[in-house]
């Protein structure tokens, strides 16, 4: 019998990469949409056959319940947040019920399905059979102390949606150690697709090129372009949330490349591979640097490499052209699709 994965956020970036990587090894996939999400993303819609959908909502208690029931998984993956720093400042309150308290609503419906009692358990255990995936993020970090970052790395959070991260994390160790739930939070660092939201710098530099090289636009602004992330691609990282769920004994882990980029190195990159020169073009704008921004992260992913045997197949380089090629038929099929 084929075993059973759900996944919350399934329509974005890494619930898609991970659906098909799922899909592929075996599994039977289940995904938690909200209203009427999921058919109006272009990667999904070849999934439609292959996974089964349910409705629900991280901001719905009875909804997850419903939900976990149905699907009765073996693994269930929390992929599911308001993920855009910059908007959390915005929206501080919906980014904390969504990507904050959404880790306890779901936690909590696992554990109403599978009957977990509420006087504790062994930690490191499997209670229920119900394995649990949480989706943090090296945001966690923030105003950091000591670089690389690994898991023993004291976390200092610089925004709402990294204090929501955060508290999803310890809530998820909590679970771990309070009912013998087999719990583990994957401390991922940025990482990048074609897929990845137009609202994100990588992505927003690749479809400003593209506009840019197809007569659309003259100009991309951006804002901090010395700030420095540890940038992957999310088809590796989704291998390695899977990974994470395959050990024995559950431990967080933290996933990167240990190489570090700047803005401006992408889109130096970025132009370079439409043949364009990004000074005549990039403009900095005070009006998007972040309050309080995160200057340098990057990961020290040696313990996923020893007990995952993970590591990134990817380089930054090649995932930032292949965003860009991407971006460009995207850009020129949606002008030779408007009617004006």
């Amino acid at each position: 019998m084929s075993r059973r994965a759900l996944i919350t956020g399934i329509t974005g970036q890494d619930g898609s990469y991970l659906a098909e990587h799922l899909l592929a090894e075996g599994y039977e996939v289940w995904g938690v949409v909200r209203g009427q999400d999921a058919p109006g993303k272009p990667w999904i819609r070849p999934l439609l056959n292959e996974v089964r959908l349910l409705q629900g909502d991280l901001l719905d208690q009875r909804s997850l319940i419903e939900a976990v029931d149905q699907a009765q998984p073996d693994e269930v993956y929390n992929l599911g947040a308001i993920s855009y720093v910059p908007l959390s400042w915005k929206q501080a309150e919906i980014t904390s019920e969504v990507t904050g308290l959404g880790v306890l609503r779901i936690l909590e419906a696992i554990r109403t399905v599978s009957g977990i009692g509420g006087n504790g358990g062994a930690g490191g255990g499997s209670a229920g059979g119900v394995r649990f995936y949480q989706a943090s993020s090296s945001e966690m970090f923030g105003q950091v102390e000591e670089s690389p970052q690994n898991e023993r790395t004291r976390f200092h959070p610089r925004s709402p949606y990294a204090v929501a991260k955060t508290y999803g994390h310890y809530l998820t160790q909590n679970y771990r150690e309070s009912f013998g739930m087999h719990c583990v939070s994957g401390i991922l660092f940025n990482h990048e697709s074609p897929r990845r939201g137009p609202e994100f710098v990588t992505r927003k530099i690749s479809l400003g090129v593209a506009r840019i090289k197809l007569g659309l636009a003259g100009e991309l602004r951006l804002g901090n372009l010395e700030a420095r992330r540890d940038w992957g691609f999310a088809g590796d990282y989704v291998r390695a949330m899977h990974l994470m769920l395959q050990q024995p004994v559950p431990r967080d882990y933290v996933i990167g490349t240990g190489r570090t980029h700047s803005v401006r190195e992408a889109v130096e990159i970025a132009f370079a591979a439409a043949g364009l020169d990004w000074r005549r073009h990039v403009v900095v704008d005070p009006g998007l640097v972040r309050p309080a921004d995160v200057e340098l992260l990057c990961a020290d992913a040696s313990l996923a490499r020893r007990d995952l045997d993970w590591k990134p197949e990817t380089e930054f380089a090649e995932l930032m052209e292949a965003m860009v090629e991407s971006d460009l038929r995207l850009v020129a099929r949606t002008r030779s699709d408007d009617p004006a």
